[in-house]
């Protein structure tokens, strides 16, 4: 029999805990019946003598090792979404998120924003008899429509001390662009620099639509007819009016920061009954976003519009083509024409509207030339 030699492993099979004396009882298991080799002795071994090996000593009986009781894995089915993470936690990332979203002072912001679901949601809002939803327009409108103004288009504003402060007045501004994006431009930069709601009044085929009828409602437009326009002006409001209408989103690029028509001067006549003057706004910028090159007149009729817009990148482009170009843009509000020194009846005599609203058109196209001549270039 070969001369094994037992190593002692130590207690309960983990290495190091023998004594270094005798074998333990695991050692002496983990040995196995007389005989057998150790891991030890399986390796390769230099040739020695080999004696037979003494019998061990008697010792005490074996002692069963206990087996350690294993706890069984958790599954997500056997765990609570909350199980195991502290309140504290969940505390501390709620925190940061509010910080994230609200800013560091998240706090108030907050408690405003929930405010106003609470209103929205029970209908403790107001809106005027023409569906102006201030809150909205105030909150959501005007917030989306600041950064393209400030960051895109770069806007510069002049004369917005001739806007007055309280009161019925009526702005009367150069219509361009293809798309009336003129218009919401100068509904966020009156509010900016005044404070003040601009009311625009929109054609028909604006209310026409199913979706932008709502939200130009909420925005604060109305019809462009003479006895909503009254009704506001009469009412103190700040009314927007672009008396071209198709004719100057729709000329072509060739014709740019030339007026078209000024209609039948139905503004000035809303302005002589309320006695309010009347603000010339000129716009510069507008004309390059879109610039118009050509157009399709049978597709348009059959779409019930007034043109269907070719421009150099639509439809070329597909969807990218309706990102506007970034010009540069400036509105410089005029001198208020006074109307408060005619009386009422002065709105029925055609010759005096003829006056007011030619001079309305030429003080704003000369203003367009002005402006053309101090702006460096398109796009600065």
């Amino acid at each position: 029999m070969g001369d094994a030699e037992i190593i002692p492993i130590g207690t309960r099979g983990r290495p190091g805990r023998g004594t270094g004396k005798q074998p333990s009882s695991a050692a002496r298991q983990l040995a196995g019946p007389k005989g057998a080799k150790s891991a030890k002795s399986a390796r390769p071994q230099p040739r020695k003598a080999v004696r037979a090996a003494p019998e061990p000593a008697p010792t005490e009986p074996a002692v069963e090792p206990v087996e350690e009781t294993l706890r069984p894995p958790v599954t997500a089915t056997d765990r609570g979404p909350l199980d195991g993470i502290p309140a504290a936690d969940w505390l501390a990332a709620f925190q940061h998120a509010a910080v994230e979203v609200f800013g560091e002072h998240w706090e108030p912001q907050l408690a405003r924003f929930l405010a106003f679901l609470r209103r929205r949601l029970t209908g403790d809002y107001e809106v005027d008899e023409y569906g102006f939803d201030r809150e909205i327009s105030e909150r959501f409108f005007m917030a989306a429509l600041r950064p393209i103004a400030e960051r895109w288009f770069r806007i510069e504003v002049r004369g917005a001390e001739n806007i007055p402060a309280e009161g019925g007045a009526l702005v009367v501004s150069n219509h361009s662009g293809t798309v009336p994006v003129d218009g919401l431009m100068t509904m966020v930069s009156v509010h900016d620099h005044t404070g003040r709601f601009l009311r625009p009044l929109g054609a028909d085929l604006l209310f026409r639509l199913p979706v932008f009828s709502a939200l130009a409602r909420k925005g604060g437009a109305t019809l462009a007819c003479s006895e909503d326009a009254e009704r506001m002006l009469s009412g103190g409001e700040l009314v927007g009016v672009w008396p071209e209408g198709f004719k100057g989103i729709g000329k072509p690029y060739s014709e740019r920061y030339k007026l078209q028509r000024f209609g039948r001067g139905g503004f000035v006549s809303a302005a002589l009954r309320t006695g309010v003057p009347i603000v010339p706004l000129s716009v510069v910028g507008a004309e390059e976003i879109y610039p118009l090159v050509g157009n399709v007149p049978a597709l348009a009729r059959l779409l019930g519009v007034p043109y269907i817009p070719i421009t150099p990148l639509f439809p070329l482009l597909g969807p990218l083509g309706l990102v506007p170009l970034p010009s540069k843009w400036l509105l410089e509000f005029g001198e208020p024409i006074r109307t408060d020194e005619y009386d009422r009846a002065a709105a029925d005599d055609p010759m005096l509207v003829f006056n007011v609203t030619d001079q309305v058109r030429e003080t704003i196209q000369q203003t367009l030339y002005s402006l053309l001549m101090k702006r460096e270039s398109v796009f600065r």
